[in-house]
């Protein structure tokens, strides 16, 4: 029965122990620019599109 009795006190404790960080970070506002995360992957990229590996070239054709 002990060992139930330290497995409720440690999990409190862990539960105690999210519910503060999850006050500290509410309390910092480390959220508020989420939105303009959310946005992020839709900018443009700047780097040049590969190639398309289906047209063919002078490389990947065959004569008959």
């Amino acid at each position: 029965m002990s060992v139930i009795a330290l497995q409720v006190f440690v999990s409190l404790i862990l539960v105690a122990g999210s519910l503060v960080l999850f006050v500290f970070t509410v309390r910092q506002r480390d959220f508020d620019h989420a939105d303009r995360l959310s946005l992020s992957p839709l900018e443009p990229d700047d780097v040049a599109k590969p190639k398309d590996p289906c047209t063919p070239s002078a490389s990947n054709t065959t004569t008959p």
